[in-house]
């Protein structure tokens, strides 16, 4: 499959992502990277080997994550648009989402004396992610 251009980090990036959220074995990923898409390494992959391996981790649930809020674009010294989604994305899972946006900047005013995560730094958003992080397992547990 090598007539078509590869796929880029990112596009690997996500397939390991949806190899640990589907909880495949190593000897599954790779079985199905040589029936569906005909190669036997992620780095021999191309566009369309990509495109149909994600359709088939797709059918069996695997569902990327998509953008929920705004993206405020590349601010220096704040927080990504990445770091925002996965804030906004670990609070509705915290919260099963019985909270929305609205509940959320009451909590991150409350605890980390910001009105919405426009407002976030960068540094504050790696805090803001490890403690919903933490706050996930302790709920799990």
């Amino acid at each position: 499959m090598q007539n078509s251009k590869p796929i880029n980090r990112k596009q690997n990036t996500l397939l390991w992502v949806a190899k640990s959220k589907l909880e495949l074995s190593e000897a599954e990923f790779r079985s199905a990277l040589a029936q569906i898409a005909g190669v036997s390494s992620t780095k021999e992959l191309d566009v369309p080997g990509f495109e149909a391996m994600m359709g088939f981790f797709e059918y069996l649930g695997f569902a990327p994550l998509t953008a929920k809020g705004q993206n405020y674009g590349p601010r220096d010294g704040m927080a990504s648009f990445a770091q925002i989604e996965l804030i906004r994305n670990l609070w509705l899972e915290y919260t099963g989402g019985r909270s929305d946006e609205a509940g959320l900047n009451k909590w991150l005013e409350n605890k980390w004396k910001v009105s919405s995560l426009r407002f976030a730094t960068k540094s504050k958003a790696q805090r803001i992610i490890t403690a919903l992080k933490a706050m996930k397992a302790r709920q799990a547990a």
